[in-house]
């Protein structure tokens, strides 16, 4: 059973909820996002939060998915106040990530360039070997992140290739002279 769905989940000012059916819409400064949820489970609006009613003999399918959709709800409403930010640092000589249009293209080793179409609703910002990746969904901010690191991951003896800023890459000695 989830403590996240148990308690109510406040709605900020500036932010409208709506509940249609079984699609959640949540609007507010920087934009809007829907998301099918479950037609299960169920979600309520009171007196400015949001309720996720579900008792211990409720199906399984509704207690399991409780916490599932209260993350969900939280993600949305911070997604449209304050918005997400992934950063990919690209290591290694002669590698570069540049913008052009709707695409990002990367130099990566290759005898090609590496071009990767832009998602909608993504800010993609690229300058001096750190690609920004920002928007207002959670969800496709970090697939496309790791879809972009995905093209080239760091290797463990030098490093090159794409990393999250935050990411520590265990390094390994290579050969030494004897």
């Amino acid at each position: 059973m989830s403590r996240l769905a148990k308690q109510p989940i406040l709605i900020p000012s500036g932010v409208e909820i709506t509940v249609n059916s079984n699609i959640l819409s949540v609007k507010g400064p920087k934009g809007k996002i829907e998301k099918k949820i479950n037609e299960k489970a169920n979600v309520e609006i009171k007196d400015g939060h949001i309720v996720i009613p579900f008792t211990m003999e409720s199906s399984g399918t509704v207690k399991s998915l409780a916490g599932t959709i209260a993350s969900h709800v939280l993600n949305m409403i911070e997604g449209v106040t304050k918005g997400f930010e992934k950063k990919l640092i690209l290591e290694g000589v002669g590698f570069k990530a540049d913008i052009k249009g709707k695409e990002l293209v990367c130099a990566l080793g290759f005898s090609h360039p590496v071009p990767m179409t832009i998602p909608e609703g993504l800010e993609v910002k690229s300058e001096k070997g750190i690609v920004t990746i920002s928007g207002i969904d959670k969800e496709l901010v970090g697939s496309f992140a790791a879809f972009v690191r995905g093209q080239k991951k760091p290797e463990p003896y030098k490093g090159k290739g794409f990393r999250y800023s935050d990411e520590v890459i265990n390094r390994k000695q290579g050969k030494k002279t004897v």
